[in-house]
Formats: structure tokens, sequence, C-alpha cells
């Protein structure tokens, strides 16, 4: 339940209204923008860690990355500051609800509540990629559902620049969430877009299922299961679930990065391609899915409307073919033939002169 705050206002500007919800590392609140007059959202890091000078610097480089993006499956940043004693971030307010509580509430979503999410996902995880971003935070908590069904991605505390990425490098400190971080990340070695595509398989597998791959309440074994444990395959949870999109979520969740699809937007667009083609409650159509085919690095399109108008019967009758460009190419051919025996008599005609 949203709670009122303690203080009321930060920069002479923001007036908190309510809190909206509290982390580990800060504190999110409603809040009217006095200037603009608009209803923002205001991200203020904890007190004790806004003394901290290698939050303070996290939670700076946090700000500065998400500002760079500008997507609709983005939350938007719109400000950054410090006042009294504390460091904020003011962003974009969306109304609705974290991924995570919408599961919670639910217990799991159906597969066509499921993969249009799942698609808006990639669509903003992939915009980052392509911005040469990293998310490695990728969990449903972090992503907001409005109440007509869009998704934005937020919180990128801890994402990486794909430039100061070095391939080889080991960290002793693991950052991410246990449950949905990748077994490169759970091992300290080097994150990739890749990384991300798992934790969005994680996030799917537990949208159809109603659970997730793997589940600990120890750290380090969930880090060890990631590495080294098979999941239970979706649709031995879910027989509903069809064949084609438990290939995918398995596929999803290989533990090598090369094995994955390589980056949201390449997953995203398989998950739009298998929507496209009407799989979201058929069975007979799952083998036109291959979730082993290379997809493109490209960003997914929106699904089309097909005109009723335009239907594949109408296409293939004899109503569509264009019989005026059938008679000129007749014409044409008559024409060339009728010139060939004037180009015979004159060849032999020179002939003779020659003679």
């Amino acid at each position: 339940m949203a709670q009122i705050v303690d203080f009321t206002t930060l920069a002479n500007r923001y007036r908190l209204l309510q809190t909206l919800g509290i982390g580990g590392m800060a504190t999110v609140y409603q809040a009217q923008d006095l200037m603009l007059e608009r209803t923002v959202a205001i991200k203020v890091l904890r007190q004790d860690f806004s003394q901290d000078s290698t939050f303070q610097e996290r939670f700076r480089l946090e700000a500065k990355a998400a500002a760079n993006l500008s997507h609709p499956n983005i939350v938007t940043i719109h400000d950054f500051g410090f006042d009294q004693g504390k460091f904020f971030i003011v962003m974009e307010y969306v109304p609705g609800t974290d991924l995570k509580t919408i599961i919670r509430l639910k217990h799991k979503l159906t597969v066509k509540e499921a993969v249009p999410l799942m698609i808006q996902a990639c669509a903003g995880i992939g915009y980052a990629h392509r911005a040469g971003l990293v998310h490695c935070d990728v969990k449903p908590h972090n992503m907001l559902v409005t109440p007509d069904q869009r998704l934005k991605v937020t919180d990128f505390g801890i994402a990486r620049a794909l430039a100061t990425i070095l391939p080889d490098e080991k960290s002793e400190v693991v950052w991410g969430s246990p449950l949905y971080f990748s077994p490169e990340q759970s091992a300290g070695l080097a994150p990739s877009p890749a990384s991300d595509v798992y934790s969005l398989g994680v996030i799917l597998y537990e949208m159809v299922t109603g659970q997730l791959p793997f589940q600990s309440t120890n750290g380090e074994e969930l880090a060890r299961m990631h590495r080294e444990v098979t999941p239970v395959s979706p649709k031995a949870i879910a027989p509903e679930i069809p064949e084609a999109l438990d290939q995918i979520i398995m596929k999803v969740l290989s533990k090598e990065p090369s094995g994955r699809y390589r980056t949201a937007d390449q997953l995203g667009r398989v998950l739009a391609t298998y929507s496209e083609q009407g799989m979201l409650g058929s069975s007979t159509a799952n083998a036109r899915v291959n979730p082993s085919v290379y997809v493109p690095a490209m960003p997914y399109q929106p699904l089309q409307t097909v005109d009723p108008a335009q239907t594949p019967e109408k296409a293939a009758s004899g109503n569509d073919i264009d019989w005026g460009t059938i008679s000129l190419s007749l014409l044409a051919l008559l024409a060339v033939g009728g010139l060939i025996p004037l180009w015979l008599y004159i060849i032999l005609r020179l002939s003779a002169a020659a003679h």
C-alpha cells in the first residue's frame, strides 16, 4: 500500500506525494513537478548509501545510462539531482504495477497474455543493446505494466557499457538477481547481450508456468543451478504450452551464450513471428517455427493487421490477373517475330552484293 512520505519537496521543484515502492538501495515516490505541472516518479537513494561514494557513482551512472535511452518500452529519465543530503532521479511516472506483482496475483499468465508482454520487453532491452548497453539486472520487478498492457523496462542501476566489458574479465563480486541472472554472470564472468536474453527467458518461463526454472533460498546454490542444471521443460509443467514456444524458451535458457539468441532483438523477432503465424493457441502449426534458425539483429516490427478484403482465396483468383500486362507482352512478341523475315531478307541481299 502507498505510504505518505515524511518530507515534502526536493530541489524546490518536486512535491513528493506518496511512496510507490521501497528497494534495497532506494525508495520510489510519486511526485508532482511544480514547474512543468506533471506527475513524475522519483527514486531517492537511501540516506546511508548517499554517503557512500561507490553507491553515489552507481546511482549517477544509472541516471546517465537510462537518460541516453529514448524508447516507448523504456522508462524515460527526466532529471538527476542532490538535495537535503539525498541523491535522486526523476523519471516518467508509469501507472500500473510491476510484472512480478502481476505474476504473483495471477499465479501464471496465458500464452496469449505472456508473449505480447515479452515482445515489448525484448524491444526495450534490444534498444539498449543497440545503444551499447547490457542491462545486467533483467527481472520482472524491473518491468512496469500499465492498465492498457504497455510494458516499460526500468532500473539500469548496474547496466554495463559494451565498450567497457573485456571478454576474459572475471569479478569476485557478482551483480544481478540470483533468481534471474545468467550462468556467466553467476560465475562472475563478463556479461553480454546474451546474458540479458537468458534473464528474459527465465521471466517468460515464469510467466507461462507460474514458477521459476530454479528455486533455492541459497544464493550460491542458485548460481550453481544456473551453471549446471538443465531446467524442466515448461511444457512438462504446463502441457497447454505449444511445442514451438517450449523450444524457444529452452533455447534461450542454454548454458552457453552462443546457444541462445545473441540479442533481445533476435528473441523479440522470433516471438513476433511466432505470434504473427497464429501460434498462440495452435498446436498444429508448431512445426512452422524453428527456434534454431538465425534471426538477423534487427528491431522487431509491430504486428501488421490483415485486410479482410485481401484474403488468400481472392489473391489466388482470376480477378487479380493483370491481363493488360499479358496483352502487351504478346504484342511485343508478335512485333519482334514479324521483323525476323525482314532481317533475313536484308542479310541475304548484302551477302549477294558481296559476291
